[in-house]
């Protein structure tokens, strides 16, 4: 009803009383039917996570060895390097174990969560990883291992593993009871969500996983049931269905699943993608943190819905690899996220940190740039 208001009244400010670096006044610059202009972290990294600890900010690397940290009193940067998530190798020995993949950084109870993920392009042995530490910066971290394997490992010959890939980790924590959640998964059967420990470290009855697809592309023509009795082999192709990525937040009363939908990477400028195949940011949401999620056309996501939140404009490229952080009274929700700038290059390495400040019209998130 936000955006509606303001329309209504035809204001061009929205204000918030914020803190640390982030500006006392927000004008919305970009209220139009292209999606607007990123905030520009001025940091290269893809699939990042951020946190917010005081005043500081701490942005974790994937695809890069043992995890850089960066830390920033703004958004905005200057980030500089504060030490690694790992000192070596992960301990999981599998995949590209010396750069692990898409890591998520979360804290509870004054102890930091890194998951991350190992494996290799076109590849379903994976895994996802978790590593502890009392601080956010590196050098004092305890790498715990595996904490679900695909293709081969401990249960990998169990369902969902059978079926899914074990990479893209978020971890989301129900306000409501304390109980967490893993969500993981990409291609193969999407995007599925588990229980975990209490002390985040390991799957909840490991050898009986409560397990549900929570977000699946259905393809015409294609044999969409998933169904417990399915085995596929280690050799088994991915098929075309691009989820990935997901991530999940919480605002009263609803839970939101967020995922990236579309080509991440590896583009060439004389061969793009179809416009629309590329990556774009997508969510869905239920009054259950174990859904169904449902779009803003009240399509489930596990039938293929999805509303699209942030995609591509005239300088942004497949913007995702998404997260939230959270707001309060005093800060508003941020969606960041990786993108590339057409008019700098589209190479995997080219990827920069972007982020943007959330409102809420009925529910439903929309971005909006800010006049920084």
């Amino acid at each position: 009803m936000l955006l509606a208001s303001i329309f209504a009244l035809g204001l061009t400010s929205v204000f918030y009383s914020v803190g640390g670096a982030v500006p006392t006044h927000m004008p919305i610059t970009s209220l139009v039917e292209e999606f607007p202009l990123p905030n520009q972290g001025q940091l290269p990294i893809h699939d990042p996570t951020v946190v917010r600890v005081g005043d500081s900010y701490y942005a974790y690397q994937g695809g890069a060895a043992g995890i850089p940290v960066w830390k920033a009193n703004s958004m905005n940067g200057p980030w500089t390097q504060v030490g690694t998530v790992l000192d070596g190798p992960s301990v999981i020995t599998k995949g590209d174990n010396k750069k692990p993949w898409a890591p998520m950084t979360i804290e509870k109870d004054g102890t930091f969560y890194c998951f991350y993920a190992v494996s290799e392009d076109g590849s379903r042995n994976s895994a996802i990883g978790v590593a502890t530490s009392n601080s956010p910066e590196g050098g004092n971290w305890t790498d715990h291992g595996s904490i679900i394997e695909t293709g081969s490992g401990p249960y990998a010959h169990l369902f969902p593993y059978t079926a899914a890939n074990a990479i893209d980790p978020s971890v989301f924590i129900d306000p409501a009871d304390g109980t967490p959640y893993l969500t993981f998964g990409s291609y193969w059967t999407d995007i599925w969500q588990l229980p975990l420990t209490k002390d985040l470290l390991a799957v909840d009855t490991p050898k009986q996983p409560d397990a549900i697809n929570v977000a699946f592309l259905t393809l015409e023509g294609a044999d969409n049931e998933i169904r417990k009795d399915h085995n596929y082999p280690v050799t088994y192709e991915p098929d075309p269905r691009p989820e990935e990525g997901s991530f999940m937040s919480y605002r009263a009363p609803w839970y939101y699943l967020w995922f990236s939908h579309g080509q991440c990477c590896h583009f060439s400028v004389t061969g793009l993608p179809p416009a629309g195949q590329e990556y774009s940011i997508r969510v869905g949401r239920s009054l259950n943190p174990r859904g169904p999620f449902v779009d803003r056309d009240g399509k489930k996501l596990c039938e293929g819905g999805g509303t699209i939140v942030y995609g591509s404009n005239h300088e942004v490229y497949a913007p995702g690899g998404q997260g939230i952080m959270t707001g309060d009274f005093s800060h508003p929700d941020v969606l960041y996220y990786h993108y590339l700038n057409k008019t700098s290059g589209l190479a995997f390495d080219d990827a920069r940190l972007g982020w943007n400040y959330l409102l809420y019209e009925d529910g439903w998130p929309v971005v909006f740039q800010s006049g920084l």
